[in-house]
This record gives C-alpha cells, sequence and structure tokens, in this order.
C-alpha cells in the first residue's frame, strides 16, 4: 500500500523524470517525491535541441516539460544542478549534493540518460570542437551556425544519423558550408538500411551538403586553439572552422553498474536490464527512458530506444509501476525528424540484417511516401514520409503481426486501414 509516509526518489531530470513525477501525482501518490536533475535548468524536451530552437523557430521557454511554478505547486522537491554519486541498496538510500546529503527511498527511479560519444583522436581539446546533448549545447551551436553562415565558415560532422543529418540541415540553413562524414556507405544505415539511405544522402546534396562516405575522423588540426581541418583515415583534409561529433550516446550506468544492478549488454546498446514493468534486477528500483533497455515482447529482442516518445512514455510507466499499478511496457518505439521540408515519422524496429525486403508505398522519388520494411509478409516498421495521420495504422500492422499482401500494401489507392484485421 503506497501512503504519505513513502518517499519516491527520481534520479535525472530529462522528459522522463518530469513525467514520472506528473505520473505519481496524478495517481495520487501523497508520499515524498524527490526528482534529482544534473542541470541548471528545469527539465526540458531534447528534440527541439537539433530542430526548431536551433534554428531559432521556437523560443527557449517552449522546450521546458513544465513551468518552474509547477514543481513547487505540486511538492514535487527539486534538486537542480545535483548529482547523485552512490546509491546504498541495502540502507535504500543515495548520495548526492556537494555536501554528501542522503536521502531514504521507498522507490527509486532511474532516468539517468545517455551522453555524446566522444571522438577519441587528436585535437577534440580545440574550442571549435562541439556535441550536442543539452540545452547549453544547443545556445552555443547556434550561435556557432549563424557565425558561419555570416562569414561562410565549414562546419564538418562526424556521423550521419539523426542528429548529425538534422544539424547539417540546420547548418546549411544558417548558410554555413557542410560536410558529413560517416563509416557507412550512406546515411542512416544502421537504422534504414541502404534501401532508403540514399533518398536522405540526395536530400542533403540537393542543399549543398557534401558527404564523405566509408571515412572516419582520425585527427582534428588546429592553429591558437581553433580548428582548422579535419582528416580522415583514407588520407583526405576537409577545411573546417568548426566540427560536431554526432557518434552516437552511450547510456549513463555507472551509478547503476557501481550499485550491482543488471546492466544489459554493450553489444546490443548496453543499458541498465529491466523487466517488462521497466523494474531493474533490484525490485525496488526502476528505470526508463534512453538508459534503460527492456525486452520488447514484439520484436523478441531487448531494446535500448533513444528518442523522445520513449522518455515520453516510459518515465510515466514506470511511475505507475512504482505504485503497484504497472502493466507490460511494450510500445511500439517512435520517432521523428525534420530535415529541409522532408517530415517523417517512424515506427517499428527493424535494423539491416532482420528484414526480407523494403515495400515503398507513394512516390519515393518526390519524398512523398510511406516505407515499410517487411520480413515474411509481416511489416516489422514503417516510416512516413510527408505523408500524415497514418502512424496508427502502421503501428497496428506492426502490433498485429499479420501477414500483408505485399502489392496492397504498396498501392496507395488500399487504405492502410484494411490491410490491418
Amino acid at each position: 500500500m503506497v501512503d504519505a509516509d513513502q518517499t519516491f526518489v527520481i534520479v535525472g531530470g530529462g522528459l522522463a523524470g518530469a513525467k514520472a513525477a506528473e505520473t505519481l501525482r496524478a495517481e495520487g501518490f501523497t508520499g515524498r517525491v524527490i526528482l534529482i536533475c544534473d542541470e541548471l535548468d528545469h527539465p526540458y524536451e531534447r528534440p527541439p535541441l537539433s530542430k526548431g530552437y536551433l534554428l531559432g523557430k521556437e523560443e527557449r521557454d517552449s522546450v521546458f516539460v513544465h513551468e518552474p511554478a509547477w514543481y513547487a505547486a505540486n511538492d514535487i522537491e527539486l534538486h537542480l544542478g545535483q548529482t547523485v554519486d552512490a546509491i546504498d541498496r541495502t540502507a535504500k538510500t543515495v548520495r548526492f549534493g556537494d555536501d554528501g546529503t542522503l536521502v531514504h527511498y521507498d522507490k527509486l527511479l532511474l532516468v539517468t540518460g545517455a551522453e555524446p560519444r566522444r571522438l577519441d583522436i587528436p585535437g577534440t581539446d580545440l574550442a571549435g570542437v562541439h556535441h550536442l546533448r543539452r540545452l547549453a549545447h544547443s545556445e552555443r551551436l547556434k550561435q556557432v551556425l549563424a557565425a558561419l553562415g555570416r562569414d561562410n565558415g565549414h562546419l564538418v560532422i562526424a556521423g550521419a544519423g539523426w542528429i548529425g543529418l538534422e544539424i547539417a540541415a540546420a547548418a546549411r540553413e544558417y548558410g554555413a558550408e557542410v560536410t558529413v562524414v560517416e563509416p557507412e556507405p550512406t546515411p542512416l544505415h544502421g537504422v534504414l538500411g541502404p534501401e532508403l539511405g540514399e533518398l536522405f544522402a540526395e536530400l542533403h546534396r540537393e542543399h549543398g551538403v557534401r558527404f564523405h562516405f566509408g571515412a572516419r575522423l582520425t585527427e582534428i588540426t588546429g592553429q591558437d586553439g581553433m580548428v582548422l581541418a579535419a582528416r580522415t583515415d583514407d588520407g583526405e583534409e576537409h577545411p573546417a572552422h568548426d566540427v560536431l561529433a554526432a557518434i552516437g550516446a552511450a547510456p549513463r550506468t555507472g551509478l547503476a553498474e557501481a550499485a550491482g544492478l543488471e546492466l544489459a549488454d554493450r553489444a546490443h546498446g548496453g543499458g541498465i536490464a529491466v523487466d517488462e514493468q521497466l523494474r531493474t534486477s533490484d525490485p525496488d528500483i526502476h528505470a526508463a527512458g534512453d538508459v534503460a533497455a527492456f525486452h520488447h515482447t514484439l520484436f523478441g529482442a531487448r531494446l535500448r530506444v533513444e528518442h523522445w516518445a520513449n522518455a515520453l512514455n516510459g518515465g510515466p510507466a514506470a511511475a505507475r509501476a512504482m505504485l503497484g499499478r504497472g502493466t507490460t511496457y511494450d510500445r511500439v518505439p517512435y520517432f521523428f525528424s525534420d530535415q529541409y521540408d522532408v517530415g517523417l515519422e517512424y515506427s517499428g524496429w527493424a535494423p539491416p540484417g532482420t528484414y526480407d525486403h523494403v515495400v515503398i508505398r507513394g512516390d519515393a522519388s518526390k519524398r512523398e511516401f510511406i516505407a515499410f520494411w517487411v520480413k515474411e509478409g509481416r511489416v516489422l516498421a514503417g516510416m512516413n514520409v510527408n505523408v500524415w495521420d497514418v502512424t496508427e495504422s502502421i503501428q497496428q500492422l506492426i502490433r498485429t503481426g499479420v501477414r500483408v499482401d505485399t502489392e496492397a500494401l504498396a498501392d496507395p489507392r488500399v487504405p492502410l486501414e484494411d490491410l490491418v484485421p
């Protein structure tokens, strides 16, 4: 029985943590809720950092999950700029703050997120080397892109994943020169496979982005602390005034590992291993968001999903589980992206090697279509590009696992709803 004498502690002040705190109160929990955030800013959403806010199309205040006054109004004890350095599972305490404050918990939620992977090459200490993860990073990058555009400067981006491409699009809108270096043969190769990756290469080339595929950065050269060029392992040298590392993110598992919690296999993305109710190997500790690796019954694999929707939905799911009201967390993975005049939504999970072929519905050359990744007649994933209000139908096809007629799947004249039993 949950009562007013209990204390629930949330470590991590991102979207998942803020939505978990909101859900605890919405579900009637009257006990103590402590939210510990290592940033000085109130909890915020990350998609605008590489999209609308970075482009100057959204105001700073629009990124925050709640108004600052909301936390006190809902009796959420919010600790900003504080890090947790230890969990004592026996005593059920966390230690945080400059003075080593100890707080007892009845239930603990870890939403520590992920951090950008660093380039392990010479020259990363130069002033013009950037990452994008936090609000402060986006604010700095906005100024950098504006200056590059004004001065006809060059940005080299390491990595052609979603963040790399979104920053490339933003940089070109500011007027900067952009080169993207990527070891795979196409952008987004590990997510979309080669069939769709080339489409995004062409989109960015049309907007003036240069790609250097099949290569990695080996050195960033500079003078007087400033970037001058970026070199690759095949001997090429690209002029650069700034370099962005967009080579993925690593789950922040150090706290969990030190506490002896079970971790997922690093070969499959790592993270804190959780069950279908987002419980860790300690039944009084849950994990959600970017740091959690959960076994997805639909795909028969343990997944760690680093996208906005997983934080939005995973935080509340973990909160309900902490209250004893949990159900199986098996939402279809979902994310969205905006690049130039192309908007897209992707649902499902179908990395290369898991599907037989890709079915295109619509006109890919006009960038107005839906792509389906299919295995043995079943849809594993779908991506709608400049086609809207179809996500629910796509996710129903994925969730039901029904065998579909691929000719009907490719025919825009056949409503998607007709393919769902």
